[in-house]
C-alpha cells in the first residue's frame, strides 16, 4: 500500500475524531485544550483540501483551511503565552 493511501485513510478517521472532539472538549469549558486538538486535525485538513484544490480545483475549502489554521495558531498564542 502506497504511503499516500495510508495518509488519505488515517486523514478519513483523524479528521472527524479530531475536529469533533475539539467541539466536544470546548463546550466542555476547555477552549485552550479545543485549540491543541484542533491544531492537530490542520494537517489532515490542508492535505485532504489540498488534494481537492488539485484534483478538481476547490480553492474556497483551501482557502477556508488555511485561515483556520492561521486563527487556531492565534488562539493558541493568546490562551498558552500571552494569558
Amino acid at each position: 500500500m502506497k504511503k499516500e493511501k495510508i495518509f488519505d485513510l488515517v486523514s478519513q478517521f483523524a479528521i472527524p475524531i479530531l475536529t469533533i472532539g475539539s467541539q466536544i472538549v470546548l463546550s466542555l469549558k476547555y477552549p485552550q485544550w479545543a485549540l491543541w486538538l484542533n491544531l492537530f486535525a490542520q494537517p489532515f485538513w490542508l492535505y485532504s483540501t489540498w488534494k481537492s484544490y488539485k484534483k478538481v480545483g476547490q480553492i474556497g475549502m483551501f482557502i477556508n483551511t488555511v485561515a483556520f489554521t492561521a486563527i487556531t495558531i492565534v488562539g493558541l498564542v493568546n490562551y498558552w503565552i500571552l494569558k
